[in-house]
C-alpha cells in the first residue's frame, strides 16, 4: 500500500525506502531482545526461589531429625547441628540472611503446651520464632496436639530472600519453613 503511494506521487526514493527489508532483522531483534533478557533472568530468579524454598524445608526437616534423635542434647550438640547447615543448604548460605531455631515442646499436668527451650543458630539472621519463647505458651500449627506427658521438638529455619536480578522490582520476602518430629528415646525437655 505504501508502495503505491510513493509511485502515484512519483516519488522513487520513497519507494526504494519502503521496499528496502534489510534492517528490519536488526530493528526487530533490538526490540524483541530486552523482552527475551527480562524472560530469561525472571526465569533464572524463579527457579533460584523454588530451590530456595525445597532446601529450607529440607533443612527444617534435617534439623528436627537429627535432633529428635537423641537420648539427651546439649548446646554443644546443637552447635554442631547448626554448622552442618550451611552443609544442607548449599549452593545456597544462611549467612546474615538466615537463621534455624529449635525448640523444645512439652505439656504437664494438663496444660497447655509451653517451649521448655529454645536454641538459635546456622546463621546471623533477625528472625524470630513463629511458635513463641522459651518458657511461655507454644503456638502450634493449627490442629496438632502435644498430649500430656509428651514432648516435640519444633526446628524453624526462617531466611530474607531478596531477588538477585531485580532488587528494586521486586520485594524482599521473608520465608519460614519449619518441621516438627517426636524424640525417639524418650524425653528432649531439658537442654543439658
Amino acid at each position: 500500500m505504501l508502495t503505491a503511494i510513493a509511485d502515484a506521487l512519483k516519488m522513487p526514493r520513497i519507494r526504494g525506502f519502503i521496499a528496502d527489508r534489510c534492517g528490519s532483522v536488526f530493528a526487530e531483534f533490538a526490540v524483541a531482545m530486552p523482552v527475551l533478557i527480562i524472560l530469561i533472568l525472571g526465569g533464572v530468579e524463579v527457579g533460584r526461589y523454588v530451590l530456595l524454598h525445597q532446601k529450607l524445608n529440607r533443612l527444617a526437616a534435617t534439623t528436627s531429625d537429627l535432633v529428635s534423635q537423641a537420648q539427651s542434647i546439649s548446646q554443644a550438640d546443637l552447635d554442631q547441628i547448626f554448622l552442618a547447615a550451611n552443609e544442607v543448604m548449599s549452593p545456597f548460605e544462611l549467612g546474615a540472611e538466615g537463621v534455624v531455631i529449635v525448640s523444645s515442646v512439652s505439656a504437664t499436668g494438663g496444660n497447655p503446651p509451653e517451649i521448655d527451650w529454645q536454641s538459635s543458630g546456622g546463621g546471623s539472621g533477625a528472625g524470630s520464632s513463629s511458635i513463641g519463647s522459651s518458657g511461655g505458651a507454644a503456638n502450634l500449627p493449627a490442629g496438632f496436639t502435644v498430649r500430656d506427658g509428651e514432648n516435640v521438638i519444633v526446628a524453624e529455619v526462617i531466611f530474607d530472600f531478596t531477588p538477585e536480578f531485580f532488587p528494586d522490582v521486586v520485594s524482599a520476602t521473608q520465608i519460614a519453613h519449619h518441621a516438627i518430629n517426636r524424640p525417639r528415646f524418650g524425653s528432649l525437655s531439658t537442654l543439658n
